[in-house]
């Protein structure tokens, strides 16, 4: 205790602030080795400015006379292009040249999302993550929040995304 003390009256720090200070420090030390080029944190850059995305598995659900069903949906495949990281923005395109929507991009460790809110505030979710290099494409997941005819409908697919071109 009579340490502590002497410590604190030397130093003009407590033991939180010392041990802030001491963690502050760190942290600095590890930001510096980032930026020299010795260590990385994992992080889902340089991904490809334009993806095409296919999706066979998964499930949707809609609710009807007042309980929730689920089938297996349809195969589903759409392009994510003009991918801007920086500038957290990319473009959906559908195979079928239905349009090409605007997405926002939200950016994660080890993941990209790409998000679209439709004409009538439904919301889609395209969560693109690192790179495997053993299927040569990314895995993905692409979640469906929507209503028809006033009924709730989601669907959560599963597939891979690849570079397009």
């Amino acid at each position: 205790m009579n340490g502590c003390r002497l410590r604190r009256a030397v130093y003009g720090l407590s033991i939180a602030a010392s041990v802030a200070a001491s963690v502050a420090a760190s942290v600095a030390a590890g930001f510096a080795l980032a930026w020299a080029g010795g260590w990385s944190p994992a992080r889902a850059e340089g991904v490809d400015a334009n993806l095409t995305c296919v999706f066979d598995g998964g499930f949707s659900w809609s609710y009807e006379a007042g309980k929730f069903a689920s089938k297996a949906p349809e195969p589903l495949a759409f392009e994510i292009a003009d991918i801007d990281l920086e500038a957290q923005s990319a473009r959906l395109r559908t195979r079928d040249g239905n349009g090409a929507g605007a997405l926002r991009v939200v950016r994660a460790l080890n993941a990209n999302h790409f998000l679209e809110v439709v004409n009538e505030g439904f919301l889609t979710l395209t969560t693109v993550y690192d790179f495997d290099p053993a299927k040569s494409a990314y895995p993905a997941v692409h979640s469906r929040h929507l209503g028809l005819l006033g009924q709730p409908i989601f669907a959560q697919y599963t597939g891979l995304c690849r570079k397009a071109g």
